[in-house]
């Protein structure tokens, strides 16, 4: 007899006591299911890294549940019998097993929670959808924070949620006399700065066989496997944690905007994959950061930083995910209604910046929040590149990527797609901001400082070409005022020149109209 038959998801990998369906599950009484199904394997465009790193740390998990006395019924990708998605796996299952009750954790993305409205009639028991609790702010509690607000601005919901959790509090007031510390963490890398060295996981027993697995069933897909250095349990995950809390926190703050060739990782904590899996807790994390600084050994900014990154903006952008779906993938605020540039996928472009930035992500799954935004986000949003065009790339290629938390990213950060909602303005940006910030420059074979000619850097014309197509959308916003006061002293021939060299770069890069092609633009 099977009192609860619980589904695990392949981002829910937390120990029993840290997930809500399994907190008080009897091992004695209660099966676990956990599968692999094609449906979550395709849905994007997946690195091969992810599909290496999710499928590794399920099997894994299961290995741990076992260890800890549960029965798991566990369903592989290549099993014959697999239906090839999670709802037929529970059907199956509860068919097979006829339970007294169905749980499980609600998933954080809004497609499998529709899925799993319409199985409650079918299934042969109750099914009981518990909260994830294991996110510092729960949907409900955001709602009530979003209602009647003007704007939804993540400041003012970090600051709750310090006073909430008490972190970085003097009683009543901020650490340090401030709540953010970010005008100290945009330096420019110095020439002689050295990153420090970076703890790689060696792929364990369980991640080698998937390496070779994934390899033969996706050998033409995107990313590189050879580098692959993910934690994939919760150990090497603690592993990662401490490494970064005992070598690299200290300069995580100064140069946390800076980008540089040659060096994907700087003094970014490479932690995002892992917590978004479960295998990280996000409040052990911001309260080990703080007692890094307490104990003197981090500076503050460094430390407010780390824990913004987390306590604010993770926790905001699952907020606005929540409040806002379905219809928030269905905003197009500035009208981009043009195919992505094949090159975010091969990295061939004489841009030495986006070159830089695809390559690494080919490489490890991987860019920081810096090169996402204001290289390949920022060059899709110049491009009109149409939002689920790049919304796809962005949620396939990082090994960190799920929808609750790419699409606010990209949608709202990166793309402006969503009118303003997630940022106060949209980060457009010249070649100046990414020749201020990195040294990708000097590597480049166009001329940042250029507008117009063959070797102008691209960035500049689709700038200037951006703010003038924009202008009814964008000049009222007060953020804005500054680029179009000095949009305003170009001439009219410089304008018209740089329109014309918008439209060949964007014919050159393949960014065309979608609708040419047949294809939906949204």
């Amino acid at each position: 007899m099977v009192r609860r038959l619980i589904l695990v998801l392949g981002d829910q990998l937390s120990p029993p006591e840290r997930l809500g369906s399994l907190r008080d599950a009897d091992p004695g009484q209660d099966v676990v299911l956990m599968a692999e199904v094609v449906e979550e394997m395709t849905y994007a465009p997946h690195h091969r890294q992810k599909l290496v790193l999710v499928l590794s740390a399920m099997r894994q998990h299961a290995e741990a549940l076992r260890t800890a006395g549960f029965e798991v019924r566990y369903v592989r990708h290549d099993d014959p019998d697999n239906s090839g998605g999670l709802s037929g796996e529970l059907q199956r299952a509860a068919q097979a097993l006829q339970p007294d009750e169905i749980w499980l954790t609600r998933s954080g993305e809004w497609r499998l929670e529709r899925a799993f409205d319409g199985l409650e009639l079918s299934l042969p028991a109750p099914l009981r959808r518990v909260e994830d609790d294991r996110y510092l702010c729960d949907a409900d509690t955001f709602a009530r924070w979003a209602t009647g607000r003007r704007e939804l601005r993540m400041e003012f919901f970090y600051r709750d949620m310090r006073r909430r959790h008490g972190l970085l509090m003097d009683g009543a007031q901020p650490a340090g006399g401030r709540w953010n510390f970010d005008a100290e963490n945009r330096r420019r890398l110095p020439r002689d700065a050295r990153a420090p060295e970076r703890v790689m996981i060696a792929p364990n027993a369980v991640t080698q066989g998937l390496i070779a697995e994934i390899e033969a069933l996706v050998p033409d897909g995107f990313g590189d496997l050879s580098a692959f250095g993910w934690a994939t349990n919760a150990a090497e995950a603690e592993q990662l944690a401490d490494h970064f809390f005992s070598d690299i926190l200290a300069g995580f703050g100064d140069h946390q905007d800076a980008m540089a060739l040659g060096a994907p990782w700087l003094w970014h904590g490479r932690l995002s994959a892992a917590l978004n899996l479960g295998l990280l807790d996000p409040l052990d994390l911001c309260r080990r950061a703080e007692a890094e600084w307490r104990a003197g050994l981090a500076p503050l900014n460094a430390v407010e930083g780390f824990i913004r990154q987390i306590l604010g903006w993770r926790e905001f952008v699952r907020g606005v995910y929540w409040l806002k779906m379905p219809a928030y993938l269905e905003t197009n605020a500035l009208g981009a209604a043009n195919r992505l540039p094949d090159f975010y996928w091969t990295g061939e472009t004489d841009m030495a910046c986006v070159g830089a930035v695809v390559a690494e992500t080919r490489a490890h799954a991987y860019a920081h929040h810096i090169q996402r935004l204001m290289v390949t986000g920022n060059l899709a949003m110049l491009l009109g590149v149409a939002p689920a065009e790049i919304n796809a790339w962005y949620l396939g290629v990082y090994a960190d990527a799920y929808e609750w938390v790419e699409a606010p990213n990209t949608h709202g950060m990166a793309t402006y797609a969503d009118g303003g909602l997630v940022g106060s303005k949209p980060y457009a940006a010249s070649g100046a901001y990414i020749n201020r910030m990195s040294d990708y420059c000097s590597a480049c074979a166009y001329e940042v400082k250029d507008r117009l000619g063959d070797r102008a850097c691209p960035f500049n014309s689709l700038y200037w070409d951006f703010l003038d197509r924009n202008a009814a959308r964008l000049d009222a916003n007060p953020r804005m005022a500054l680029p179009y006061k000095n949009l305003a002293r170009l001439g009219e021939v410089e304008r018209q020149a740089i329109t014309a060299r918008a439209a060949q770069l964007r014919q050159r890069f393949g960014a065309t109209p979608l609708q040419a092609e047949g294809r939906v633009s949204t």
